[in-house]
């Protein structure tokens, strides 16, 4: 057998390798999320006019008819591997789809959890440093009841963001001859975009609603204003959670939310915590 005919022949029998994964089920049970989870790739993050290269933690899925028996796991890989643009609302919208039409799916979501870094002025000194964040992009297109048969799957896109911060106790303030007790807190946004909202944004419905924002880099003058800052600003994990609500509630391009604090306590060995969610 010459080169030649050995390599059609080896083409035939790529050709004739069973795709088990599109063969028919008869069990007749539909499921609702299959596909990768815990994989770690790139990422390209549009964070106003620049664009962030960082790496996130993906999970792919789609929706899998009760007739077929399987979906096409590599083809998540291949979508993604091809992702060659910055993210931003608008454009994992439009992945969302190509990822759908990739796998021959009408229901999926996408989900990558990745640090993102903002470059911040200490509020004194003005001197500049980069402060880590963390976020999540969800895209998710479901069908729902009602929907008219053929009809595309509405998309819903959120954004999360952890955010730390500083809080001092109120209590603590108010019965103590001198001082007070404080600590950093962790504020957890979770927000429906029904707008684009730049992730500095984010940022700031936190930051703004705590006793003091944080700064990787401070000078003396600096973290005397942030302490003073802190303790002109008591604030409960209940004060907290509420302000940071407040403000994603006058906010047109949020719908549904949730937002999470967690105060890590200085005087005890345990955490305070709160949550108010709009579904």
């Amino acid at each position: 057998m010459n080169q030649m005919t050995h390599l059609k022949s080896a083409l035939q029998d790529a050709l004739h390798i069973p795709d088990t994964q599109s063969e028919r089920d008869e069990r007749h049970l539909a499921i609702q999320r299959v596909g990768i989870s815990s994989l770690r790739y790139p990422l390209q993050l549009r964070i106003g006019n620049a664009v962030l290269p960082t790496v996130a933690m993906w999970a792919l899925d789609v929706a899998l008819p009760a007739e077929q028996k399987g979906t096409h796991m590599s083809r998540f890989v291949a979508w993604l591997d091809a992702l060659d643009r910055p993210l931003d609302a608008a454009t994992l919208r439009t992945e969302l789809a190509a990822m759908l039409d990739k796998l021959h799916a009408t229901e999926g979501r996408i989900e990558a959890s990745f640090p993102f870094f903002l470059r911040k002025r200490a509020p004194v000194t003005g001197v500049q440093s980069l402060l880590e964040y963390q976020g999540r992009w969800i895209a998710e297109a479901r069908a729902g009841d009602g929907l008219p048969a053929g009809a595309a799957a509405p998309v819903t896109i959120w954004a999360e963001v952890v955010v730390p911060v500083k809080s001092l106790c109120p209590c603590s303030k108010e019965i103590s001859d001198y001082g007070a007790h404080n600590q950093r807190s962790h504020v957890t946004i979770r927000v429906e975009l029904l707008a684009e909202i730049d992730w500095a944004e984010l940022v700031r419905f936190a930051e703004d609603s705590a006793s003091s924002e944080l700064w990787p880099m401070l000078k003396r003058a600096d973290e005397k204003w942030v302490t003073e800052r802190a303790y002109e600003n008591p604030k409960f994990v209940e004060d907290l959670v509420r302000d940071v609500a407040l403000r994603l509630n006058a906010d047109a391009r949020i719908g549904r939310y949730s937002v999470d604090v967690e105060n890590f306590e200085s005087i005890h060995a345990h955490s305070a915590f709160a949550r108010i969610e709009r579904v």
